[in-house]
């Protein structure tokens, strides 16, 4: 895999993180990229063949700086073969308690900076004759909990576009996978937004107890080498994609009884 160009967005910490020491590790050239460039030095220089990484910061927040930085990055090795839209922040407010501002940036930035960025670099993909698109959803994605309002509405945004997406670009070699994680133990709730905007600052228990990212990180490598169209990687948290979809009305009676975050 060492020709092999892997851009991986939200690489500073958590998920990002342990997916750049995992492809790292499989030999393949990495760009990592986020807001936080000191961080993002940190995690290059742990991984185990440093000299194939380049980093690029980029804030998915910025639209408007995006296709820019799809640019920057293409030229950093001559192409990309996979994108991993892996950035993105989490909510946990309730949906009365969130002001309207703190709902637009989750939408600006999980949905919207995902789509740019991937429509950005979709284009350079196709006229190399090939890639794959990777997009970090979450089980939330699939169905809706308490806290999580706009998060989930972003997440569930994004399912649609890349499932749609993948529809219409499978005969121009471009495959679409969607991941969704369950609880994996990360920082994602302690900078996870409150009703007014400001970080949790907190780790929420079931994240605490949640799947090491090391081993998120494998399975999800697998998923991608798979090339497999949507996978849900987590505990017993996933079955709430199949209660949902066969028992509503349990699922429903779950959600109402939810007390933790």
């Amino acid at each position: 895999m060492q020709n092999k160009v892997v851009w991986i967005t939200g690489a500073s910490s958590g998920i990002g993180e342990a997916l750049a020491y995992k492809f790292s590790k499989e030999k393949y050239n990495l760009i990592i990229s986020s807001r936080n460039e000191i961080a993002l030095q940190k995690v290059k220089e742990q991984c185990v063949f440093s000299e194939n990484i380049k980093i690029l910061p980029l804030d998915l927040e910025d639209l408007d700086s995006l296709n820019n930085k799809a640019n920057e990055a293409w030229e950093l090795f001559g192409k990309i073969d996979i994108l991993i839209n892996n950035g993105g922040i989490s909510q946990r407010s309730l949906a009365l308690e969130t002001n309207l501002e703190t709902e637009q940036r989750i939408m600006r930035i999980d949905f919207w900076g995902t789509v740019v960025l991937s429509k950005s670099i979709l284009p350079k993909m196709i006229a190399n004759n090939g890639g794959q698109i990777v997009t970090v959803t979450s089980l939330v994605g699939k169905f809706g909990t308490k806290f999580r309002s706009s998060y989930s509405a972003a997440k569930h945004a994004l399912h649609g576009y890349f499932d749609s997406l993948r529809s219409e670009i499978w005969d121009k070699n471009i495959s679409v996978t969607i991941v969704c994680p369950g609880f994996i133990n990360t920082n994602v709730s302690i900078n996870a937004l409150v009703g007014n905007g400001k970080n949790q600052g907190t780790m929420d228990d079931a994240q605490a107890k949640g799947m090491h990212v090391d081993v998120f990180a494998e399975k999800m490598y697998n998923a991608i080498s798979s090339k497999k169209e949507e996978v849900y990687i987590g505990g017993k948290e996933i079955y709430g994609v199949y209660i949902k979809r066969f028992f509503p009305r349990l699922f429903s009676k779950m959600m109402r009884k939810q007390k933790v975050t």
